[in-house]
């Protein structure tokens, strides 16, 4: 196991110092749901949703929170995005909506946080518009997929 590079000698946090790291095509991809009641589902597909397209505005609201990712977690570093996409899909089998997020620069440091951020408001998000007609929906399974690029190379989720 790598040593966690976020506390000094005396164990304290700290930002960690990337400015001697190669800049590098970073990739990442995190997946999550937001499991719901068949009919919650059925409110979003047909547009029924009182506070509008659910989708669109969990796929915006995802979009926003991965460029504002170091605003909410403290050791981040604020970075340049080149890409961030993000995929909303019903899914009759959950019941619910399945979330991917892809989020790519070209840095010192990786996207793994923007892309499991972005996932998770957007989820976040699709439980705040329908949350008046379901409040036992369980956001779930929020993971990183896919990392590429940097000094530790690629990761694949098992």
């Amino acid at each position: 196991m790598m040593a966690l590079t976020h506390f000094d000698r005396q164990g304290n946090a700290h930002m960690v110092d990337v400015g001697g790291k190669d800049v590098t095509d970073r990739l990442a991809v995190a997946e999550g749901a937001v499991r719901m009641a068949a009919e919650t589902l059925a409110l979003i597909n047909e547009g029924r949703a009182k506070k509008g397209d659910v989708l669109g505005v969990a796929r915006l609201a995802g979009i926003m929170a991965a460029k504002k990712t170091s605003d909410l977690i403290p050791l981040c570093h604020p970075l340049a995005l080149t890409k961030v996409s993000l995929d909303l899909e019903p899914d009759a089998s959950l019941p619910g909506v399945r979330i991917r997020a892809t989020v790519a620069t070209s840095g010192q440091t990786g996207v793994e946080m923007e892309a499991l951020t972005a996932v998770s408001v957007a989820g976040l998000t699709v439980y705040d518009m329908v949350k008046a007609v379901d409040k036992a929906m369980v956001i779930e399974g929020v993971r990183l997929m896919l990392k590429e690029g940097g000094k530790s190379g690629r990761f694949v989720a098992p």
